[in-house]
């Protein structure tokens, strides 16, 4: 239960504050710097607020990256520094918000899930992105640098966004966070089919555990990728004076990326319902198959029962002539065995001709 509750503040906090509640110690973050335009490109690993203000002077356009979850005075001291809302900060520092689109004055304030692969389980980190007059400002809630691949494009300029504006970074981040969900789809998909193919083979409890546990993550999924569809149109439809009709188009296709993401995990769901099905059914079935054996077993028992036990009643053979005067042949233990055996074999080859074992 408490993985589904995010981090709060306690009743009567004021809106926009900002304090943490852990508890555990959480790693240090790091903050990257990148400014560029068409002709430059100039980078630092590990910034501080004061050099964001520095690279905001040279003008085009500057990220500002914070990897794992950002200190208090850190993040308060960015808000000071870029003029980002409270309420948005405090979103920030409290993670596992639901992704949302927000406007503020000159700014847009971005909250997006990331899905990951985390100890075989599925997991979504949440990454948060201000989008300022030329400036993009990042909060990735893990310490790994997920944004690398943007971040090289740029560098080395083999993309267009050395000569857009801030917007087109904005779409670039959120694309990686939308396009992060196909390969973990794909790897859900390879471990439903391995599912699928132990089920038929031998339907054990094994497989039910990893079923339930990969219909969970679906679930995970759908719950936090579901909401991102409306951030992306949101931001076709709040992000004028920000954000480029030219941008928009791409918004667009990555709204596309969404669709397809949601209609790849309701495909699964589906499969995963139809498996527990099949588990169900082959549980069935081989309990039937086993009420069937035991049954022909019990079957095949009832006729010499019967006869054991009319030979195991103790009538007095001298108190009249027809109280079971086979008990004085000479050969009529034996001749019981042969009735007993023909009767059971009779029986058992009947059954086998029925195909009923």
């Amino acid at each position: 239960m408490a993985k589904l509750m995010k981090r709060y503040h306690p009743p009567g906090t004021p809106p926009g504050t900002l304090a943490r509640r852990e508890r555990h110690k959480l790693a240090a973050p790091r903050m990257a710097l990148v400014n560029y335009d068409e002709s430059h490109f100039d980078e630092i690993e590990d910034a501080t607020p004061a050099q964001v203000a520095q690279f905001r002077e040279r003008g085009g356009t500057t990220w500002v990256h914070v990897g794992g979850h950002p200190d208090v005075e850190q993040l308060r001291e960015l808000g000071t520094l870029l003029g980002l809302h409270a309420l948005a900060l405090e979103d920030v520092l409290n993670s596992g918000q639901r992704p949302k689109t927000e406007r503020f004055d000159g700014q847009i304030f971005v909250i997006a899930s990331l899905p990951a692969v985390a100890g075989g389980s599925i997991v979504t980190e949440q990454v948060s992105l201000f989008l300022l007059e030329n400036a993009v400002v990042s909060f990735h809630e893990v310490a790994s640098d997920v944004f690398e691949p943007v971040r090289k494009r740029v560098r080395e300029g083999v993309s267009w966004l050395r000569g857009r504006k801030a917007d087109a970074l904005l779409y670039a981040l959120l694309d990686l966070v939308v396009d992060h969900g196909f390969p973990v789809l794909e790897a859900l998909g390879e471990q439903i089919e391995e599912v699928e193919t132990g089920i038929l083979r031998a339907a054990d409890r094994q497989s039910l555990n990893t079923l339930h546990r990969l219909k969970r993550g679906l679930l995970t999924l759908r719950r936090m990728l579901w909401p991102q569809r409306e951030v992306l149109n949101s931001l076709l439809v709040e992000g004028e004076g920000l954000i480029t009709d030219s941008t928009k188009l791409y918004l667009r296709d990555c709204y596309d990326h969404t669709i397809q993401i949601m209609d790849l995990i309701e495909a699964y769901r589906d499969m995963t319902a139809s498996m527990l099905d099949i588990y169900l059914s082959s549980v069935s079935n081989r309990l039937n198959e086993t009420m069937r054996v035991l049954t022909v077993i019990a079957t095949v028992f009832i006729p010499p029962t019967f006869l054991a036990s009319v030979y195991g009643m103790n009538f007095d053979r001298g108190a009249g002539p027809w109280n079971m005067p086979e008990l004085g042949w000479a050969q009529g233990y034996l001749a019981l065995w042969a009735v007993m055996l023909i009767t059971m074999i009779g029986m058992l080859f009947f059954f086998k001709r029925k195909k009923w074992f």
